[in-house]
């Protein structure tokens, strides 16, 4: 088993349900990665925000995806289907700019909800670019509604 196929097999895990048991899988094959292996580290960090519980441990992990996703090659992320690691950017910021909206810090939800849609071009026209493109448009909704 390659370590892509580990990765999505613990992703799969973790979006099907039992969020524990992939939360401990992404954590191994994250234990398993070097500081020089940004591609997984930065698809691990991405997932294991969404297992988190707590807003402070989930903004962390999505700091980390998108600071290990700077040192991303064009074709990174090709293994896993995704043929430009730049289409991965607007869901980075999306998350951020959403974690720190929930925490209060406003001007970066702000910078960040503006970087994600300075980087939908990277989109394609499908499903995915659609989703992205809908959250950061619900984001920036959300954000200038009065809670």
């Amino acid at each position: 088993m390659t370590d892509w196929d580990r990765i999505t097999a613990a992703v799969g895990v973790s979006q099907g349900g039992d969020k524990d048991r992939g939360r401990e899988l992404l954590m191994e094959c994250w234990d398993a990665t070097e500081p020089a292996d940004h591609a997984h580290r930065c698809v691990l960090a991405h997932y294991l925000a969404d297992t988190e519980t707590e807003i402070g441990k989930e903004v962390a992990w999505d700091e980390k995806a998108l600071e290990e996703h700077a040192f991303l090659a064009e074709d990174d992320l090709a293994a896993l289907g995704i043929p430009s690691a730049r289409s991965l950017r607007p869901s980075l910021h999306l998350n951020l700019a959403d974690g720190y909206h929930r925490q209060d810090r406003t001007d970066l939800a702000q910078a960040h909800l503006e970087r994600g849609q300075a980087a939908t071009e990277a989109l394609q026209d499908d499903g995915y670019g659609k989703m992205i493109r809908s959250g950061l448009d619900n984001l920036a909704q959300r954000m200038t509604t009065p809670r």
